[in-house]
């Protein structure tokens, strides 16, 4: 009987120590419900598979597309740069689960690399930019995938930079599986077309572009001998030109009115020309400012650029112009004095009365010969009276008669000096009235030049 109490004794003792050692060493902690969710979902899954049990099911891939804002427009490389909130959902076959048996867990973040996902891309894809990278997709109970990420996204696009600063642009977004044809992967928008079309709540209204639509549709194109499925969005959008307006074509269009003004300066005061000089050298400066505010394309001129360089070339015309009246005005004195206003307009203007004016001269000059062959008959008729005067005394000129030849001859100086006169405010005359007429032809060239740039503008920020 001892024995046998000794032996319950260390028995017990033995069950005493086994429940005090059971005691110090920690519970293993229960494994969460959404760890348990996750390694269940992702214990045999294979992301290389299409993500459905018949494979004759096709996996309709929903998208949606919110404009942000237009950063950048680069007419020289023919690319924009957007920042777009880019949206797509599909269903999973293998991603299901009842809620009921995870602690009503409806959904769940997984990682982007461990799942199955589409390869939709956009076709003008040029560069992702610094688009932040968003490492997980939202899925829910009925094997619904969400892959919702922002996307900063530089697309070529064919741009058209003539009608800058009044230019639109339609650059398009086109959204298809790079390998599966329509059977195995279909598009479809995820919201209404006509609703993602007028969606302008998100994007930033108060830069340069202003977004008049987002116009999408949906199309099958035939490749080889299968059938891809397209959704193409059409971002329309439309630059405000006040800025350029402001800074490019008003200085411009002031330094024209200016040039136009100084036509009325004197024409014989000397300040014209370098008047005009400055002007073209300001403008000269104004041009090469401002290069770099205008677009660089490699295909087209922009209008504004042709109406620079027909700018400088009115005003290189209008220095010209006032260049050859100047000269006509200080033309050789000599010249001036030997030609009458009607020579001066045959010689200038009317070649082809050439022959007239040399019958004149000649008439004039064949009446000088008579005049003195009729004085050298007046000098013979007369040569016995002289001869008998050389015998004689001549009798000094009373006071009288001295003071009528000096009359007589400052009337014959004042005479000639006022036909000098008369001749030189003749041609000073004739040269205002070809300044008057080259200047209305100046003014009627830049106002119509300058009357259609303001018609086209003005047809292209009203459309």
């Amino acid at each position: 009987m001892k024995e046998m109490y000794v032996v319950w004794l260390i028995l017990m003792l033995a069950l005493h120590n086994t429940i005090q050692v059971l005691e110090c060493v920690p519970e293993k902690p229960k494994r969460s419900a959404l760890n348990q969710l996750t390694r269940t979902l992702l214990r045999n899954y294979n992301n290389g598979v299409r993500p459905v049990h018949n494979w004759t099911t096709t996996t309709t891939v929903s998208i949606d597309l919110i404009l942000q804002s237009v950063l950048d427009v680069d007419g020289k490389t023919q690319t924009v740069t957007t920042s777009i909130w880019y949206r797509q959902t599909w269903t999973d076959e293998f991603l299901v689960w009842n809620p009921e048996d995870f602690d009503g867990i409806t959904e769940i973040s997984l990682s982007s690399d461990a799942i199955w996902v589409p390869d939709v891309i956009v076709t003008e894809f040029v560069d992702d930019g610094k688009s932040p990278h968003i490492p997980y997709v939202y899925v829910d109970s009925s094997g619904l995938v969400k892959n919702y990420r922002p996307m900063q996204v530089v697309l070529a696009c064919a741009l058209d930079m003539y009608a800058f600063p009044f230019d639109k642009q339609n650059c398009s977004l086109t959204f298809r599986s790079w390998l599966h044809s329509v059977s195995e992967i279909n598009l479809s928008w995820m919201r209404e077309a006509e609703t993602i079309a007028q969606d302008k709540r998100q994007f930033m209204n108060d830069g340069e572009w202003e977004l008049l639509s987002i116009p999408s549709h949906y199309r099958q194109i035939h490749y080889g001998d299968k059938e891809y499925a397209h959704i193409q969005f059409h971002v329309l959008i439309r630059r405000r030109p006040l800025l350029y307006v402001v800074g490019l074509l008003l200085p411009s269009l002031f330094l024209m009115l200016v040039d136009v003004i100084s036509f009325y300066l004197p024409l014989d005061s000397g300040t014209r020309i370098a008047f005009k000089i400055s002007i073209l050298l300001g403008y000269t400066v104004f041009r090469v400012n401002l290069t770099d505010e205008l677009p660089a394309s490699a295909v087209t001129t922009p209008l504004i650029g042709v109406y620079f360089v027909v700018c400088m070339a009115l005003l290189m015309l209008s220095l010209i112009k006032s260049i050859v009246v100047v000269k006509l005005l200080h033309h050789g004195e000599q010249e001036v004095r030997q030609m009458s206003v009607s020579a001066c307009l045959l010689h200038t203007y009317a070649s082809h009365l050439h022959e007239e004016t040399a019958e004149g001269a000649l008439t004039s000059s064949t009446a000088l010969q008579t005049e003195e062959l009729e004085d050298e008959y007046s000098l013979e008729g007369s040569l016995e009276e002289d001869l008998a005067s050389l015998t004689s005394l001549q009798d000094p000129p009373s006071g009288l008669d001295w003071l009528l030849q000096e009359l007589v001859s400052l009337r014959v100086g004042l005479s000639e000096e006022d036909s000098d006169t008369s001749v030189q405010a003749q041609w000073l005359s004739l040269c205002l009235k070809l300044d008057v007429f080259l200047f209305r032809i100046y003014l009627l060239v830049f106002g119509v030049y300058t009357g259609t740039l303001l018609l086209l503008w003005a047809s292209w920020s009203k459309a």
